[in-house]
């Protein structure tokens, strides 16, 4: 495979199992190696515990690996860049964390992502390892009222590891944690917008072209179009837009508590997904809601896409109490808890 000459890379048919090693290398007293492209906690939870597992591409960093450790995932198991582990992999990962607590897969709504987890849990059913999955589909650039099937995983996924990792932590059995991760999924609508494109890191390709001056609402996180191209507005023309996509999704009234996220997708400045932040906020506030958890990070880039993806959730007080006040101690994200 020809190098390709515009990052900082080596052989980039080694570009997964090099970044792994870089990160657990950095993070080493909080996730591992457990096998090939398996990275699990440093210190496991105890195996009376329900645990939490997921799969995904690489080349989204820092999701979704990012997030293994004490009170999130147990466990991520890997695939080449953008594209899903196999199933083999996967039901090696499962495997490893076979318990009679029962683990929770947690599987963003891909076909390669849907197609590995379906076969890994018919190995794994066969194997006697009792597993549980959520299907995440927060993405709504298919359309408001889509069904499920028809909406992708996008950086929704993140609190959601945050809201059943904390509850898995606490002891709660596996049909109780399926609830309540069911019912923030029910709850929750991502969508993203770009208006650069970026390169594959192993060959160079673009993965979409966008004309300079214009954007696109419903961009994936592969590059997919998402249908919604216009000339480039103004950051809170752009929130105002999205925003109003996105309460149509998620009922929200005054008094309700929301989390707001601005997941910054690789190429953005925080200068930039500050502003965005503040005027979805202050819509929201304006109609009486309650923005109780609030985030501007970069948790699931695309390389360098110059854009952000909106994240937009009702919480329920279980959900608040899980999010918010209970530990977390993974690589990229921490919360003290109480």
């Amino acid at each position: 495979m020809t190098q390709v000459k515009t990052k900082f890379i080596n052989q980039p048919e080694n570009l997964t199992a090099e970044l792994l090693e870089g990160y657990t290398l950095a993070y080493k007293d909080k996730v591992a190696l457990g096998a090939e492209n398996i990275v699990v906690r440093r210190n496991p939870k105890p195996a009376d515990k329900v645990a939490v597992v997921t799969l995904g591409g690489s080349g989204h960093e820092p999701a979704l690996s990012g997030f293994v450790g004490e009170g999130m995932l147990d466990c991520s198991a890997v695939g080449d860049i953008f594209a899903a582990p196999g199933a083999q992999r996967l039901f090696q990962a499962l495997q490893m964390f076979k318990r009679d607590a029962g683990i929770l897969l947690v599987v963003l709504n891909h076909s390669g992502d849907v197609m590995s987890a379906n076969m890994a849990c018919q190995l794994a059913e066969r194997a006697g390892i009792k597993v549980k999955r959520i299907v995440t589909h927060d993405d709504i650039s298919a359309g408001v009222g889509q069904p499920d099937s028809e909406r992708r995983g996008l950086a929704g996924c993140i609190p959601l590891y945050k809201i059943v990792g904390a509850a898995a932590e606490e002891g709660k059995s596996l049909d109780e944690i399926v609830e309540i991760g069911e019912r923030f999924n029910r709850q929750i609508a991502t969508l993203a917008v770009a208006m650069g494109s970026c390169t594959h890191p192993q060959n160079g390709a673009l993965l979409c072209d966008l004309p300079e001056g214009i954007m696109e609402i419903g961009m994936g996180q592969h590059g997919e179009g998402g249908g919604g191209r216009q000339p480039l507005v103004s950051a809170d023309d752009t929130a105002q837009q999205m925003l109003a996509s996105l309460l149509q999704q998620v009922t929200l009234v005054k008094g309700d508590k929301a989390m707001l996220y601005i997941n910054g997708v690789g190429g953005s400045t925080h200068m930039e997904l500050n502003i965005v932040f503040r005027k979805a906020y202050r819509l929201l506030t304006e109609r009486g809601i309650d923005v109780v958890d609030g985030r501007i990070e970069e948790m699931l880039t695309v390389q360098g896409e110059n854009g952000f993806q909106m994240i937009l959730a009702k919480l329920d007080a279980d959900h608040v109490e899980l999010l918010k006040n209970r530990k977390a101690d993974a690589p990229y994200w921490t919360t003290i808890g109480n």
